[in-house]
């Protein structure tokens, strides 16, 4: 049909709008088929794999036939939700090149750029262009990589260079000229020299001339200082939060409350636990999230936790909830707490490189441990008489023992290959397992620097969070092959083939599993922010729930309470479950 009457009235009064308004309309496109030759081999858009060899020119040709009006335009060959991902070809060289030139200077060549790359153009993109990351950096360096030499203002000055201790008299043992060997110090290491007064550093400042320094120069030096310069204790500071320290009887809130229907003085894990079903409670005051949270021992009436924002928090759980005290002394994130037995004082490890032990009840910081490493974890020996002991686990595949009396280091465990993750006492605490980045597990005996179990299989994967279960017979240990395995804590420290718990993606994140107070079951958070609990027998999933927006970093069970949770997570979040 050549003419459309939209109105269907008579012809008069539509004549004048015929003539002025005409469509028409091709009930027939042309789709293209005329094009088709019988010489020719035609492959499906959504073809991945070619059989046959089709000319270029043929696989640039359009789609045959009228396109679908109810499809959503997507792409021929969408490999991702979002879109279609290519691989391109790299050098593992260069890619490792830009990989340090990015950790070191801040900025990277970019990848997209694969023919500058592969030529290895320096002054590639100078205006900004051609690299990603800090662009005022690689303008002023010119795009140097940490293997070219770097402009002469971005250089360092030869003269600020640390200088090397000589190695010694390799047949004098004891004295000034002993054998160092390697490990020969520098000549301003101030480690094993006591720190000088806060008077003494002013004057000593005051007397150095000041010389002008980049800003290459200062991300050099920041390292050194922190590492040189040992932090004196009393810079620390305290807040109390609650409505009076003391009450009536002149208790403080250390005291376990007797005003309860439970008994928070018994023996924990003896009641029957069950699966938490709602949400009871939500503590909010870690600005950046929270990295991990720590019950009370014994009693649980008081929580402590530890976030991004440099701060450690006490809140109360019972009566109003409310947030107890603060502890502030660390200048950047706390990884990691830890109570004594008593719950009298607990130890701080931040990203500031320092150990701190703190007074819970006063908020005052007793003293101050650091070897210019970062502490990944903490731990005290559970021994009774042992309290004066802790380990912490450090960057430089270390294990390093304090004693809290002295100030001073009392033992060394080398044999890591990589960061320390956890440390675990096991065993009548008369041994401990640490994990690392290595991809292995060694168990030692405390206060012996030697090995005597080394677990380590082809198909591990990194463990950094364990847990021990109550009847301190297994450890359970968070692989990042996204499940749990079980390893027996006594003996020969066997792996339990028979357990193993999946379901949770945790892949990248350090997720603390937790035991119930009877071990019936096993919890863990994921990256998603869901919480998964399985049955301790039967490996099985019994709930999944959404806990936070997002990844959850730590579920500890109630020790007394039938079915009390506490998650934290990285939203800075932490939710009380019932």
């Amino acid at each position: 049909m050549d003419q459309l009457d939209y109105y269907g009235s008579s012809d008069e009064d539509t004549s004048h709008i015929a003539q002025s308004s005409i469509v028409k309309i091709n009930a027939a496109p042309d789709a293209g088929f005329g094009q088709i030759h019988s010489d020719r081999l035609y492959t499906a858009p959504t073809a991945t794999e070619l059989t046959v060899n089709v000319p270029y020119q043929d696989m640039q040709q359009p789609l045959l036939g009228p396109s679908n009006p109810y499809r959503k335009p997507t792409l021929p060959t969408q490999n991702i939700l979002t879109g279609h991902v290519e691989q391109q070809a790299m050098n593992e060289s260069d890619f490792r090149t830009q990989l340090r030139t990015y950790e070191t200077y801040g900025y990277a060549r970019d990848p997209s750029t694969n023919t500058a790359m592969a030529n290895g153009n320096v002054g590639h993109g100078l205006d900004g262009s051609g690299y990603v990351g800090n662009l005022e950096t690689a303008m002023a360096l010119q795009g140097a990589t940490v293997y070219d030499r770097a402009p002469k203002a971005f250089r360092r000055n030869q003269e600020q260079r640390k200088k090397r201790n000589g190695k010694g008299d390799a047949g004098v043992l004891e004295g000034d000229n002993a054998y160092k060997g390697p490990w020969a110090g520098y000549d301003d290491d101030d480690f094993g020299h006591e720190a000088p007064k806060p008077d003494e550093e002013q004057q000593e400042e005051t007397q150095e001339e000041e010389e002008p320094t980049t800003a290459l120069q200062q991300i050099d030096d920041e390292d050194d200082e922190t590492r040189d310069k040992a932090q004196p204790v009393g810079n620390e500071t305290t807040k109390f939060h609650g409505k009076q320290q003391h009450d009536y009887l002149g208790r403080t809130y250390m005291a376990i409350p007797q005003d309860l229907d439970i008994n928070l003085s018994g023996e924990p894990g003896s009641q029957h636990c069950f699966i938490p079903k709602t949400k009871l409670h939500t503590w909010s005051g870690h600005k950046g999230g929270a990295s991990a949270i720590r019950f009370f021992p014994q009693s649980g009436h008081l929580l402590l936790s530890c976030g991004m924002d440099n701060k450690v928090k006490l809140w109360d759980v019972y009566h109003d909830r409310s947030l107890l005290r603060s502890y502030m002394g660390h200048t950047k994130a706390v990884r990691d707490i830890a109570f004594d037995n008593t719950g009298s004082r607990f130890l701080s490890a931040g990203y500031d490189r320092f150990v701190k032990l703190w007074d819970t009840e006063t908020g005052q910081c007793i003293r101050s441990f650091s070897t210019g490493k970062i502490p990944y974890c903490v731990t005290f020996n559970p021994s009774p008489n042992l309290q004066h002991v802790f380990l912490a686990g450090y960057s430089d595949k270390k294990i390093k023992q304090f004693d809290v009396r002295s100030g001073k280091m009392t033992q060394e465990y080398d044999q890591h290959l990589g960061a320390i993750n956890t440390i675990t006492f096991v065993d009548n605490n008369r041994r401990f397992i640490s994990t690392s980045d290595d991809k292995t597990m060694r168990a030692w005996e405390f206060d012996i620097p030697v090995v005597i179990k080394y677990i380590a299989e082809p198909d591990m994967h990194s463990m950094p969070a364990v847990s021990l279960h109550p009847n301190r017979k297994w450890i359970a240990c968070q692989s990042l092959d996204n499940q749990i395995l079980i390893y027996g804590a006594q003996g020969r420290f066997k792996a339990n083939t028979k357990k193993s718990f999946r379901g949770h993606m945790v892949a990248g994140y350090a997720c603390k599993p937790g035991f119930s107070a009877d071990g019936r079951f096993l919890s863990s958070g994921d990256a998603s922010g869901n919480v998964f609990v399985w049955d301790w027998k039967t490996s099985k999933i019994l709930k999944k729930f959404k806990a936070h927006n997002k990844v959850v970093m730590n579920t500890e069970w109630h020790p007394h309470e039938t079915s009390k949770m506490a998650t934290c997570s990285w939203d800075g979040f932490i939710h009380y479950w019932d």
